[in-house]
Formats: C-alpha cells, sequence, structure tokens
C-alpha cells in the first residue's frame, strides 16, 4: 500500500447530505450533479468532487447511514431547491492512498488502509470521518479505471 501523508487545506464545499441506504447514493449523487449544472457554482471541470463517509455501510443499518457529496466552491452556497447547503472539509494532515477501479471495491481500500497501515505507522485518527476525492467518474471511464484518493484525517 502506498500510503502518502499530505497536509490537506481547508476546503469549503457545496454538501449535499445522503441519510438513507447505501444503495440510493447514486440517487443523490445525480441530485448533486443536477444541482451543479443547474447553478454552475461548482463545475465539475475546474472543482473537486468529494465523499465524507461519516459510517461503514456495512455495519450501520441503511436507515442511520450517512454520506455526504460534496464539490469544492469559491464562494458561498445561496439557498436552493435541492438541498445542497454549505459545508467544509476542515484542514490538516491526512494519510493518502489512491484506490483504482470500482467504487464498489473502495471499502477493502479503506479497510486496508485501516488494518495494514495505521497500527504501524505511530499515527492517530483526527475525529473527522474518511473521506474521498474522487478524480475521475464512471460516465467519462471505464470502471477499472476510475482513480479515487481515501483521506484517513491524521492528529
Amino acid at each position: 500500500m502506498d500510503v502518502t501523508l499530505v497536509n490537506f487545506p481547508r476546503t469549503q464545499v457545496a454538501l449535499l447530505q445522503h441519510r438513507c441506504s447505501p444503495e440510493l447514493v447514486n440517487y443523490s449523487a445525480a441530485k448533486f450533479i443536477l444541482w451543479r449544472r443547474d447553478t454552475g457554482l461548482s463545475p465539475i471541470e475546474q472543482s473537486n468532487t468529494f465523499g465524507i463517509a461519516w459510517d461503514d455501510p456495512q455495519t450501520t443499518p441503511p436507515e442511520a447511514f450517512r454520506f455526504d457529496i460534496c464539490g469544492s466552491v469559491n464562494a458561498p452556497v445561496p439557498e436552493n431547491a435541492h438541498g445542497v447547503i454549505n459545508g467544509e472539509i476542515p484542514a490538516g494532515r491526512c494519510a493518502v492512498v489512491r484506490h483504482h477501479g470500482s467504487l464498489d471495491t473502495v471499502g477493502k481500500s479503506v479497510w486496508s488502509l485501516f488494518r495494514d497501515w495505521l497500527p504501524g505507522s505511530g499515527e492517530t485518527p483526527r475525529d473527522f470521518p474518511v473521506f474521498f476525492r474522487y478524480h475521475n467518474f464512471v460516465n467519462e471511464v471505464a470502471e477499472h479505471e476510475l482513480q479515487t484518493d481515501i483521506y484517513l484525517p491524521l492528529q
């Protein structure tokens, strides 16, 4: 596992809260994409796209699952009909690993980071959840070409 330590900058984001079954995240993602297209406030071509994983979909009851879909912004998000709100990914040290391939298997990379890398690293997780930065999307490339950075916030 090729883990890099980085200082992640404080990042203002437009945020859509997904609060139901992990199997329905793609519906929330589509809603977020529609907001992006309608407003132009977080264009995919110029903004970073993130996902904040508050819960593990393998161990959290579907009705309690929380995941935030985000896009970086340079200005506050005005009130809107899509339910997109202002949010922030805080600055701080993070361990980063690149996941290659399907998002269906990204959990294996997350657990490998916790199970294999973290115990021998001498590092301690910070009080913020794992988050993802999506470098490309399944509508742009084949599923096996997807690249997703996994960020583990550290103290």
